[in-house]
């Protein structure tokens, strides 16, 4: 079926699309080294198989004791208990503690048999001759960690779908958990179109460009999660596109074409994909972006974005991202603050328009003006703000949700 160009959808139904039309790779796994997992997606739920600590430990250095027979002392009245000997760091107690005595712990050290409560050595005075004078008063369960009640065996630990965070690596190494199962980190694949592009260590000659989009857009989806491809610039022609779009779509996950998806003559890349695959839309009712183009080649979702830098950057924020989220089985998270606007912004009519911002420790949120090719016009920025379709701006101290970059 051919698609008419630029019959545009709307953000939301973009969205949909992408949820709906697309069976992502959220059952593909790997197994890696939990030490490099972290921001990794745990696959699936991490039961306990032992207790966290596997002993009762102390929390402080001092003495183990038999809490009801320190009950009632004091500075003036101290309780006197026998020396009976000492646990060392990482050596199990093999004795049982009786009424009457204590035992030199130290903080993390096992606490013997019959000994329910530790008192720190501030609270307590040597008398010479093995004997140990109490001088605070300890209840059951002071200064000690019991055993499970870090972890417990059969405790679902961590569940599936986890982002793996520094305190999780933490978590499964107290486990014993040297490997951990993840969902497969997808491959994008990054493609720059257009003849008056250059590397970045070219000198451009005049009417030539160095290529912002392909560093750019590597590291935006590698910031998402995914692992990446550089396809490296491709001319205005139509066989090597074909031949770059094949190659990307047979070894990558995701696939996206900066350049070349306006309705122009030159503009190929939506031709080519509708010849090897499908397109799902060619247009979105938003501005910047308004030709990005979404299709599958091979059954592998490609996104022709625009070619001026900040379209292509948040059209790949706010679509490509949540497709590299679902593929590992994760929730896009966005955090938002609310702030007033420093000027009076005129919109257009029937399209979302984003606009970068900058915010001031005051709270005022302040555009930052720039056409869609300059890519200056990040620098700096904290987020961006969306006028709503339909809408025709903001006046000057109006509130806003500012979605952080």
């Amino acid at each position: 079926m051919v698609i008419e160009l630029l019959e545009v959808k709307t953000p939301r139904e973009v969205i949909e699309i992408i949820e709906n039309r697309l069976s992502a790779g959220a059952d593909q796994t790997e197994r890696i080294r939990t030490v490099t997992a972290l921001g990794r997606i745990l696959h699936r739920d991490i039961i306990s198989r032992e207790d966290i600590p596997g002993f009762n430990r102390s929390t402080v250095d001092g003495y183990a004791v038999v809490a009801a027979d320190t009950f009632g002392c004091s500075e003036s009245i101290p309780a006197v208990l026998t020396l009976a000997g000492e646990v060392l760091m990482g050596e199990s107690a093999e004795y049982s503690l009786e009424p009457g005595k204590c035992v030199i712990v130290s903080t993390g050290g096992e606490l013997p048999d019959g000994a329910d409560a530790a008192v720190m050595v501030e609270h307590t005075e040597d008398y010479g001759s093995g004997l140990i004078g109490m001088k605070k008063p300890a209840a059951p369960g002071n200064n000690v960690i019991f055993k499970g009640d870090d972890v417990s065996v059969g405790e679902n630990v961590l569940t599936d779908g986890t982002e793996l965070t520094p305190h999780d690596i933490g978590i499964l190494s107290a486990l014993g958990y040297s490997e951990v199962e993840v969902r497969r980190k997808p491959v994008v694949g990054v493609i720059s179109t257009g003849d008056e592009l250059v590397a970045t260590s070219s000198v451009p000659r005049r009417g030539q460009v160095r290529d912002v989009n392909t560093p750019m857009l590597l590291a935006a989806v590698t910031r998402f999660g995914s692992a990446t491809k550089d396809f490296g610039i491709i001319r205005d022609d139509e066989e090597e596109m074909v031949a770059a779009i094949r190659k990307a779509a047979s070894t990558c996950d995701i696939v996206i074409i900066s350049g070349g998806s306006s309705a122009g003559v030159r503009d190929l890349t939506a031709r080519v994909i509708e010849t090897e695959g499908e397109i799902l839309f060619h247009g979105i009712a938003m501005k910047p972006g308004k030709p990005t183009i979404f299709g599958l080649v091979d059954g592998k979702p490609i996104f022709g974005l625009p070619g001026h830098p900040v379209a292509a950057y948040l059209v790949t924020e706010l679509f490509v991202r949540p497709l590299i989220s679902k593929f590992m089985g994760a929730v896009v998270r966005r955090h938002t603050t609310k702030a007033q606007i420093s000027e009076t912004i005129s919109s257009n009519h029937g399209r979302e328009e984003y606009i970068a911002v900058r915010l001031d420790t005051d709270g005022v949120a302040h555009p930052i003006r720039g056409k869609s090719g300059l890519i200056a016009s990040l620098a700096g920025v904290d987020g961006y703000i969306c006028i709503p379709r339909d809408n025709e701006g903001l006046k000057k101290g109006a509130e806003v949700t500012v979605t952080y970059f």
